[in-house]
């Protein structure tokens, strides 16, 4: 039995559906995988038969390798296996001594062993794979009983041309596609519980991001600002590292108090953002825009003003909360870790020169005759030239 090293079995989700494009999603998967473990000497990631084969040294936590892998989009689930030459009586072998360590780690009393056979020229069928697997185990391991019901441990054994594999976890990952199979995006991230979410769901489509910021100095602090570059690093232990462009919004919004009805400056501020964002995103080869705008949360959200909100910019904008409930968002953001940052108390752009009664259901009619009172390309401009840019790197 070959026992060097800790052998990790990663399957696939949506990618093994890819048809004639699954060699490419799956050459994707393996390189964010490798960029995922490459501060681990030594870790091998391979492809073969269907499955993906990482390698580590045994110094490293097998814990902490699965749950790097499991950060990865387009990872369905991972298995710590051992491996074993393709034989049944050493596979027998290697079933009870891992039988035995479950017994010592987890009290196991039952078990089942459910078998499969990849190599079709092994000359044992699958069914009886498990019952011998079964009745070696039973020999060897003398407390343990047989239970095909509602087993304590289901053994699984993957009987391979080579070499076969044992284990006993499949523990999950997030699926999605790999990143970079997908185009790129420019999520608008601000410090809330939404945006941080949106852009790791579009990350879990396989879209590489950038993000813009905006903040309305000093109205909002600079703590306001490291919160969301806090919440963009934690962002990137998924995706990787990216670009943030800063951009302060407050000359905008000067202008737009001074010079538009109190009611609609919500949307309007919306709609110059979505405009930055827009210039940005085309500088930086982004094909679309990302919010997570969700629909009737607030009074910007309104299907109505999300329909004006989208008039201002040519490029598809992407939002994918928009029919999520609330508790649903919090929940993911607990998940993927980003909810105790987006609660701290820091003040937000959106919160600057906010109207008592904004407007629920404006008409672009009216928008575009207030914006008319504005010099809008000479606003839109001097704000992407201010903008400053900060290289986001995953949270260690």
């Amino acid at each position: 039995m070959t026992d060097d090293r800790n052998i990790f079995i990663v399957r696939c989700g949506e990618v093994a559906l890819k048809g004639l494009n699954k060699p490419y999603f799956e050459r994707m998967l393996v390189e964010r995988i490798k960029k995922m473990l490459k501060k681990y000497d030594g870790a091998e990631v391979k492809r073969h038969e269907g499955l993906i084969f990482v390698r580590t040294d045994k110094s490293f936590s097998k814990g902490e390798i699965i749950g790097q892998i499991s950060k990865v989009f387009g990872v369905a689930s991972i298995s710590p296996a051992v491996e074993v030459e393709t034989d049944i009586d050493k596979i027998g072998e290697a079933a009870v001594k891992v039988m035995l360590e479950l017994i010592e780690e987890k009290g196991v009393q039952t078990f089942k062993v459910e078998a499969k056979r990849a190599d079709k020229t092994f000359p044992i069928q699958s069914p009886e794979i498990g019952r011998i697997i079964g009745a070696k185990i039973l020999i060897g391991c003398k407390v343990l009983k047989v239970d095909v019901h509602n087993p304590e441990c289901l053994l699984f054994v993957d009987v391979r041309r080579d070499k076969s594999y044992i284990y006993e976890q499949k523990i999950s990952g997030f699926g999605g596609l790999p990143l970079g199979t997908n185009g790129k995006g420019m999520i608008l991230l601000s410090g809330g519980i939404d945006s941080p979410v949106a852009a790791w769901m579009m990350a879990k489509r396989g879209m590489m991001i950038e993000a813009v910021h905006f903040h309305s100095y000093p109205y909002t602090s600079e703590r306001a600002q490291e919160k969301v570059e806090e919440l963009a690093s934690i962002v990137a232990t998924y995706c990787g590292r990216f670009k943030m462009h800063v951009i302060n919004l407050l000359p905008i919004q000067e202008e737009i108090v001074q010079h538009c009805p109190e009611e609609e400056t919500t949307i309007l501020v919306r709609r110059f953002m979505m405009r930055i964002a827009e210039r940005v995103a085309e500088e930086k080869g982004c094909t679309m825009l990302i919010t997570g705008e969700n629909l009737g949360q607030v009074a910007s959200q309104t299907a109505e003003a999300i329909v004006v909100t989208d008039a201002s910019v040519k490029m598809p904008v992407m939002r994918p909360l928009i029919a999520m409930d609330k508790v649903d968002i919090m929940a993911k953001a607990q998940e993927i870790g980003t909810f105790e940052t987006s609660i701290q108390p820091y003040e937000d752009c959106c919160t600057v020169f906010l109207p008592k009664h904004p407007t629920t259901k404006p008409k672009i009619e009216k928008i575009l005759e207030s914006e008319s009172r504005i010099d809008v390309e000479t606003l839109i401009e001097t704000a992407v030239a201010s903008k400053e840019t900060v290289n986001i790197f995953p949270q260690d």
